[in-house]
């Protein structure tokens, strides 16, 4: 499995905590739109699902980059990186 997909299955499991989605239907290209519940609140909730998941810290600019889940998936990929 590579890093990308590790990374996407933790994003799905976040999706699922903070939307109450199947992480089965989260994929790369899932956006704000495919998500009810994803509005600016949401975002946030989701920011912080992700911090505690991934024990990372995301910055206002990596947040307004999130705009699918493959921009997250990215992001957190390229913080990890920098972690090890």
């Amino acid at each position: 499995m590579s890093e990308s997909d590790e990374v996407l299955n933790k994003v799905r499991e976040a999706f699922k905590a903070t939307f109450d989605v199947d992480p089965e239907k989260i994929t790369m290209e899932t956006s704000p739109s495919d998500v009810p519940l994803w509005d600016s609140v949401g975002h946030l909730s989701l920011a912080s699902s992700l911090e505690t998941t991934f024990g990372i810290s995301l910055d206002v600019d990596e947040l307004m980059e999130m705009e699918n889940v493959g921009a997250i998936v990215r992001i957190i990929a390229a913080k990890l990186s920098k972690k090890a």
